[in-house]
């Protein structure tokens, strides 16, 4: 399971709303002053995310903190769909306008650029029509 602690901001009847502070890479490097990711991690310090999730049985206060847990096969599982799926289209894409249409290298290049992107889109809207979202594959946990 992978777990992150939240903090309750308000609760509704069936649901709670929490917000997570996202986390950087890195915070206690030494070069942290001259790093790229450093620099970039201290320009977007405060950063949060905050989302709904499904209320379960028991007491809860606002601010009180909870722990949010994910099955580890679910994120492999959607990460697998949201990555692998475009680049085997890209790649796809690739073999057949240029083998099989015999288009010109950059034409086919373009096309699948476009294709690459429009898979994006594609997983994207195929996961929304499942509603498949993270927000409901959370578990809510309190904290003792």
């Amino acid at each position: 399971m992978i777990r992150e602690v939240a903090q309750i901001t308000a609760i509704h009847p069936d649901s709670l709303q929490v917000t997570t502070e996202l986390k950087t890479g890195c915070s206690g490097c030494k070069q942290q002053s001259t790093c790229g990711a450093g620099i970039v991690s201290k320009a977007f310090s405060d950063r949060r995310a905050e989302f709904l999730v499904q209320r379960p049985p028991g007491d809860f206060m606002v601010g009180q903190q909870v722990e949010l847990l994910l099955p580890e096969a679910v994120l492999t599982r959607f990460s697998l769909l949201i990555y692998m799926v475009p680049i085997l289209v890209l790649l796809l894409s690739a073999i057949l306008l240029t083998q099989a249409l015999e288009w010109p290298e950059g034409q086919a290049i373009l096309g699948s650029l476009l294709t690459f992107g429009a898979s994006f889109w594609l997983v994207r809207r195929w996961l929304h029509l499942r509603d498949v979202q993270v927000t409901q594959l959370l578990s809510v946990q309190q904290i003792t």
